[in-house]
Order: C-alpha cells, then sequence, then structure tokens
C-alpha cells in the first residue's frame, strides 16, 4: 500500500509540473517556544495588485452584498487587514490573534447562487473580513461555518473577466489551522494544528499526498526549487519545520521572513508558456504571540508594521487606512501614519 500511495503522490506531483495554470501564493504557520506563533504569506499576482492596510474596531455593521438575501452582522472583534484594490479583504489578523488568508485556487466550485432568492449568501470579498470580525479561534470558526447557514457567492472581478475562485486558511494563536475550500459546489474543511503550510493550488488533499512522497526524500539532499504551487508547497513545508523552535521574537520573525522569500517569485519573473508564474507583490507576517502585523512590498526598501497594543479597536474608535496602493514609503511601526477613511465598499455580485 505504501508502493502504491508513493506512486500516486509522485504521478500528482509529475502531472501538476507540467499542467498547472495557477497563480502562484503561499502561506505557512510557525509554531516556536512558549505560545510564539507566527503566520507568513505571499501574495502573488501577473500585474499590479494595490494593497492597503486598514484598522476597522469593533461594532461595524456589515452587509453580505449578495443581494437581499445577504447575511448581515455587526463585528465582534477589530482587525487589521489587507485590501486589494480596496474591494476585498484578502489577509489580515484580528484583536485576538486569528489570521485570515485568501490564496487563489483556480479549482474552486462554489454552488450555484441565486442573488436575491431564498439561500442566504455572502459575497467572497467578505469572507475573510466576515470570520476575523466574528471568531477568536480556529475552532470557533470552523464550528460555526460548518453548519453551511450561508454559501460563498462569488463573481468576476469588477473590471475584469476574471472570476473569483479563492480559498480561505485560519490561524490562531495556538496553532490551530484549517482550510476551507469549495469543492464540487460544496464546502470541504481541513481542520489540523498541523496543516502549516499550503498553496493555491491544487486541491489541499492533493497538496497533502505531494508532500507525502517528498518527505521520503530528506529536505538536506533535495528538494524541488520551480515557482510552481506543488513545488512551493513542499518547500514551505520543509522549512517552516526546519527552521529553529525558539521563543526569541527577532530570530524566529527572522527566520519565517526568510522561508516565505524563499517560496516567493522575483519581481520581473514571467513566460509566455506558463502564465501561472506571477510575481510576488507584496508578503506579510503575523506575529499572534505578541499581537504585531508586518507588511512586506517588494517595490519598498523597508518592512513595516503595526502595533495592536497601540490601536483603539472598541467601538468608540476609528477606521483608518495606511495607504500603500502608489508604493508610498514608510519605515518600521507606521500607526502614526494611518489616516482616519472611510471605508472602503466590498465588491458585490455581477
Amino acid at each position: 500500500m505504501k508502493f502504491k500511495y508513493n506512486i500516486l503522490s509522485l504521478f500528482l506531483a509529475l502531472s501538476l509540473l507540467f499542467s498547472e495554470t495557477v497563480l502562484p501564493c503561499t502561506r505557512i504557520v510557525y509554531e516556536g517556544l512558549n505560545g510564539t506563533i507566527i503566520t507568513a504569506r505571499s501574495m502573488d499576482w501577473k500585474g499590479e495588485i494595490p494593497a492597503n492596510l486598514w484598522i476597522f474596531p469593533r461594532g461595524i455593521e456589515r452587509f453580505g452584498e449578495a443581494g437581499s438575501s445577504s447575511i448581515k452582522w455587526k463585528s465582534k472583534y477589530g482587525s487589521v487587514i489587507t485590501s486589494s484594490w480596496d474591494i476585498a479583504s484578502s489577509d489580515g489578523m484580528n484583536e485576538k490573534g486569528l489570521v485570515g488568508n485568501l490564496l487563489w485556487l483556480v479549482e474552486s466550485q462554489y454552488p450555484k447562487f441565486e442573488k436575491n432568492g431564498k439561500v442566504k449568501g455572502l459575497a467572497v470579498s467578505l469572507w475573510l473580513q466576515y470570520v476575523l470580525d466574528n471568531f477568536s479561534t480556529v475552532s470557533e470558526a470552523v464550528t460555526a461555518l460548518e453548519k453551511k447557514d450561508f454559501v460563498i457567492a462569488s463573481s468576476h472581478i469588477p473590471g475584469t473577466d476574471i472570476f473569483a475562485t479563492v480559498h480561505l486558511s485560519i490561524s490562531d494563536a495556538t496553532g490551530d489551522n484549517a482550510i476551507f475550500e469549495y469543492i464540487n459546489g460544496k464546502l470541504v474543511i481541513h481542520h489540523d494544528r498541523k496543516y502549516v503550510a499550503m498553496t493555491n493550488s491544487p486541491l489541499f488533499d492533493e497538496q497533502l499526498a505531494i508532500n507525502s512522497y517528498w518527505k521520503s526524500i530528506p529536505g538536506t539532499i533535495m528538494l524541488p526549487g520551480t515557482n510552481r504551487a506543488a513545488d512551493r508547497f513542499v518547500r514551505a513545508s520543509y522549512y517552516i519545520d526546519a527552521i529553529p523552535k525558539t521563543d526569541n521574537t527577532r530570530t524566529a520573525l527572522a527566520s519565517v521572513f526568510g522561508v516565505i522569500r524563499n517560496c516567493s517569485v522575483p519581481l520581473g519573473i514571467s513566460s509566455e508558456t506558463e502564465p501561472n508564474i506571477s510575481s510576488t507583490r507584496w508578503r506579510t507576517v503575523a506575529d499572534q504571540k505578541n499581537l504585531v502585523y508586518y507588511f512586506d512590498n517588494v517595490l519598498n526598501p523597508n518592512v513595516i508594521w503595526v502595533e495592536f497594543n497601540k490601536i483603539d479597536f472598541s467601538e468608540k474608535g476609528k477606521i483608518k487606512k495606511l495607504s500603500l496602493a502608489n508604493h508610498e514609503n514608510y519605515s518600521g511601526e507606521s500607526l502614526a501614519s494611518f489616516k482616519e477613511t472611510k471605508p472602503f465598499q466590498f465588491a458585490g455580485l455581477d
């Protein structure tokens, strides 16, 4: 059985090597000593994907942007998020240390959704924000979402012919992890603290199978080195486990930054024959123990961060924005540069 399983894993790996046609992104979770948990991700895209940082306090009234059948809620927790085009929350951490990351998954198939119909819906642009607003742990989110009280509804990215197909990963301050995917119209939840690495594609079950094959080949001897998702998953899985387990924050952060950069694609790299190879545009690293959120724009020389203990997340707190879309240059702790701003409009259905 083990021989057959390895052959299957090798087949999957080779098939991906020659057929992958997706956009790269990578996400990793590091567990050090004494409660040190750090989640990092890269955002890779063919062209510019303007990002801004936003502070959202508690008490914001939300609407699911899926027609009259949209779900509604009031945010229970404050958060700091990274927006994409100021139409969606694509990454972020809430005040309880719950981190969410949206990654592209071309294999996603959402359920058929009738706008203004009987089934309650939530636009995909709000999927991550809904989780950050409502839950403090992975277990809480899994328990709520597995009830399937509503469905995720997707549509084209405004102004493009690209239909948004993503999956959602979450991690919490205890080191627990979950990945949510829509496969053949049904929500599939992978929940286990050992799920510390993922990429945009293939389906997560297949990522695990590929990694099982490569675990039989020690990373000190050989690791796959291409920019393809399957290879990045293997490198991410190996290095996040190989780096030192420590509670020294400076060392842990440097190690995690090193891993996510190892899985990034250099700016300017592209291929006419392999449209899936996309440059890394930005990276985030979330320190879930100390509640510090780091942002690394590849076109700027400095990493910036915001410390949650300096933010007013109360209902009296203000919605604030740190503009990064035009590659504004900041350095270090940057809370003072956030400006009170009206919230952006989340993208709804076509």
